[in-house]
């Protein structure tokens, strides 16, 4: 499919935003590579930051979408480099890699980084957004997250599963700027064909994934297993809800606000509603021997129920089983 642009209705105001903005799309892999085709599918100034043999074959092919939700297309975006001198300054950077990798990569797109830019990192755990306000010390910067199952394949086109992607973005106690840098950020998305919503209470929003990821990342990782495999297996079901239970009472006890039933809406969201074949990045990549994210679930779970008093011998027991893999 082409890059043409929709101008019906609402994404026709969109794209009058947007068209002369420059965004630029830092990691693409599952995450990144679905926001960042969607995106170069509708907007003409959407940029790829990447490296190596994802460089190479983005360069020749173009990024391929496989997506449930928005169908499939290849596009190729308007520029794709691996020095961020070469972008100039942005107006918006959506950044989507891995926690261990976010510091360094920070350093390395600074030259993008301008007062005005506006960043969103869309990542795991609770705190990206804080980490990028202090490793770039500039720019406005969003707090995000994603409701998705996609992946990036070896040949680095992408999977999306589900008839599901939903971006969150918010901050607690935004300015007038940033008001309007949420406003605008909204306007984007939902003109690529994803839906975004704005959040009032981020972070409540944030730990609702993160307790979330907290179960069925390691989970999955730790048996292997696709979604299927958990849901129809008492004993990993029980296991599931006792992790959840966990990271539910060190959120509470944070002061995040944690509604009574997030347990047993989390759990419905494993029966119900993910796809029975549907498994996580984090057992993508320790089925494959790489770097991992582990430590930005059970670790710091671990070092904030330390920092608090709060035994969490479940979600202690997965993760000193899976360090030692």
């Amino acid at each position: 499919m082409s890059g043409e642009i929709n101008t019906d209705g609402i994404i026709k105001e969109n794209y009058t935003l947007i068209k002369d903005k420059k965004i630029c799309i830092v990691g693409l892999g599952g995450v990144g590579g679905f926001l960042g085709g969607t995106l170069a599918r509708q907007y003409p100034h959407v940029m790829f930051y990447a490296r190596g043999d994802r460089k190479d074959a983005l360069l020749k092919k173009g990024i391929s979408i496989e997506s449930e939700y928005i169908g499939n297309f290849t596009v190729r975006p308007e520029k794709i480099s691996d020095k961020a001198e070469d972008f100039g300054i942005m107006d918006y950077i959506i950044i989507s890699v891995k926690n261990y990798s976010l510091e360094q990569v920070c350093n390395q797109i600074a030259p993008m980084v301008g007062e005005k830019t506006v960043i969103i990192p869309i990542m795991n755990g609770t705190n990206p957004g804080e980490r990028v306000r202090k490793y770039l010390g500039k720019g406005i910067v969003l707090d995000a997250l994603i409701y998705i199952v996609s992946g990036s394949n070896e040949d680095y086109t992408i999977t999306q599963k589900g008839k599901y992607a939903s971006v969150h973005i918010g901050l607690n106690t935004p300015d007038i700027e940033e008001q309007k840098a949420i406003k605008d950020v909204h306007a984007i998305i939902q003109g690529a064909g994803v839906e975004c919503v704005m959040e009032e209470d981020i972070q409540a929003v944030i730990w609702k994934k993160y307790v979330l990821n907290c179960a069925y990342n390691v989970l999955t990782a730790y048996y292997s297993a696709t979604t299927g495999e958990l849901r129809n297996d008492p004993k990993k079901v029980e296991e599931y809800k006792e992790l959840l239970a966990e990271a539910c009472l060190v959120g509470r006890t944070k002061g995040v606000s944690i509604p009574d039933n997030m347990e047993e809406e989390q759990l419905r969201h494993l029966l119900y509603i993910q796809t029975e074949d549907a498994t996580s990045s984090l057992r993508r990549d320790m089925d494959a021997g790489r770097l991992n994210e582990l430590d930005t679930f059970s670790g710091y779970l671990l070092e904030e129920g330390k920092k608090y008093g709060i035994g969490l011998p479940v979600t202690e027991r997965f993760y000193r089983e899976l360090k030692r893999r």
